[in-house]
């Protein structure tokens, strides 16, 4: 009975997350979508290294959070896949710390979706875009990330900790 608990509990969890993701993003909608992004469910990629559950969860909300972007089914495959892959390298370095603070964890949003955004917007928005409008889109949509991921996701990961929402061993 219990190997079923654990699987309800991922399950729970995982929906929990998506949910949550999505409704931020789509509460927070005027910012959440663009070149110059402040999606504040993305502080929400912190939460890999409390469960692994956070990885689908966070895909499946993304998945959710993009039908309401411009690009449509390009930004529910392209940037699901950026959240999909940061969420996994997020948990991977679950355990590197810097003076009790993860420092490495919070880039991964910002580097994969830094890259997977601004392909989209190159190759899908502007055709004949050159590796220069690539690098300012990529600056523009990390610098976001960066700001949220850290400055909301660091605080987001302390607070958790502190009022043990994951239990330990997850």
């Amino acid at each position: 009975m219990r190997k079923q608990n654990n699987k309800t509990l991922y399950v729970v969890q995982a929906a929990t997350i998506a949910a949550l993701y999505s409704a931020l993003t789509y509460i927070i909608s005027p910012l959440s979508y663009g070149i110059t992004q402040f999606r504040f469910s993305e502080a929400m990629t912190i939460l890999p290294l409390f469960t692994p559950a956070a990885i689908p969860g966070l895909a499946i909300g993304c998945l959710i959070s993009n039908i309401g972007s411009s690009l449509g089914p390009v930004d529910m495959l392209f940037g699901t896949a950026a959240t999909l892959i940061s969420a996994i390298f997020t948990r991977k370095t679950r355990n590197i710390f810097v003076k009790k603070i993860p420092v490495l964890s919070p880039i991964f949003p910002v580097i994969f979706n830094g890259i997977f955004v601004a392909f989209e917007f190159c190759f899908f928005v502007e055709k004949d875009a050159g590796f220069s409008l690539f690098f300012a889109t990529f600056l523009s949509v990390a610098f976001g990330e960066l700001v949220v991921c850290y400055l909301l996701g660091i605080p987001l990961y302390f607070g958790i900790k502190k009022t043990k929402i994951f239990k330990e061993g997850v």
